[in-house]
């Protein structure tokens, strides 16, 4: 498989409580990561015995050096990971008392992503079963994504989109979480019923909608099926959703069905929420086994 995002060195922080505005409040140990979503579902996917192409963008510096050797340790090909003349991506995340956590992302290289720098990879792409694509890089390089996938083309709309644009005819699988759904849909979604409703109107073939404690609703033109979340310890819910949506490409890749996969994926996130950190948190197959 092959996965197109971003790349950031993650600096997180535990908190007592968010901060309000002009609130200082004083962290107890400061963490430091790789991750950025791309990066964290790449790495999911290969502790899971996935073969994984990574395409994205870091800076030429320490931190872009760091992120492209932490990938290929992890077995993932590395050479769709150009360097720019901008500084590598970070994301600042700040985890309170009860494992939620509160993002700030500066986007760097994974804004200069373009959409030529994916053609340039599309041998990756071409053969890979399944692209899996997220939104912290431009909407025109997850276009040139979908279009050089020659296997199915999966899409975590995060961060919540105002619009797919183009992009939204060439979806395979979508994974958005209720608030990237209402994003899309333009309008608040509610019940299992009315979500189910909302995805239809998109007219993707297999859409999984993750609900946090409440698990997720996979739904086909065929059915909607609601799969519960696994019950876990909650100590960081930094890189739940991305342990999700790699586990739910390897075993969609691998052939499972639809709520299989999601029975999978929600399996791996659960593992993920009982540790800290983005990528040191993501399990491999024998954690799961």
């Amino acid at each position: 498989m092959a996965v197109v995002g971003s790349l950031n060195v993650d600096r997180s922080v535990a908190v007592p409580h968010f901060p309000k505005p002009g609130e200082t409040v004083l962290g107890y140990d400061l963490r430091i990561d790789n991750g950025g979503k791309g990066a964290n579902q790449a790495v999911a996917a290969a502790r899971l015995g996935a073969q994984v192409a990574m395409v994205g963008a870091v800076g030429a510096d320490a931190d872009g050096t760091r992120l492209r050797q932490a990938l290929a340790e992890e077995g993932i090909d590395v050479t769709g990971v150009s360097t720019t003349g901008v500084s590598t991506g970070a994301a600042f995340i700040t985890i309170d008392d009860r494992g939620e956590n509160s993002i700030v992302v500066a986007s760097g290289a994974n804004a200069a992503l373009s959409a030529e720098s994916v053609a340039a990879a599309g041998w990756a792409l071409a053969r890979a079963d399944i692209v899996l694509a997220q939104l912290e890089i431009p909407l025109a390089a997850v276009a040139a994504a979908a279009r050089a996938a020659g296997g199915l083309f999966m899409l975590n709309p995060a961060p919540a989109p105002t619009s797919l644009g183009e992009v939204v005819g060439l979806i395979d699988v979508l994974v958005p979480n209720r608030g990237e759904l209402t994003a899309i849909v333009g309008r608040e979604v509610g019940s299992l019923d009315d979500i189910a409703s909302a995805v239809h109107a998109l007219e993707v073939p297999l859409v999984v909608v993750t609900l946090g404690a409440d698990g997720c609703l996979v739904v086909t033109e065929d059915q909607a099926a609601h799969v519960p979340a696994i019950e876990a310890p909650v100590v960081d819910t930094t890189a739940a959703g991305d342990s999700f949506c790699g586990a739910l490409a390897v075993a969609l890749a691998g052939g499972a069905a639809p709520v299989e996969a999601a029975q999978f994926a929600a399996t791996c996130a659960a593992w993920t929420v009982g540790r800290r950190g983005a990528q040191a948190a993501l399990p491999r197959s024998e954690d799961i086994a």
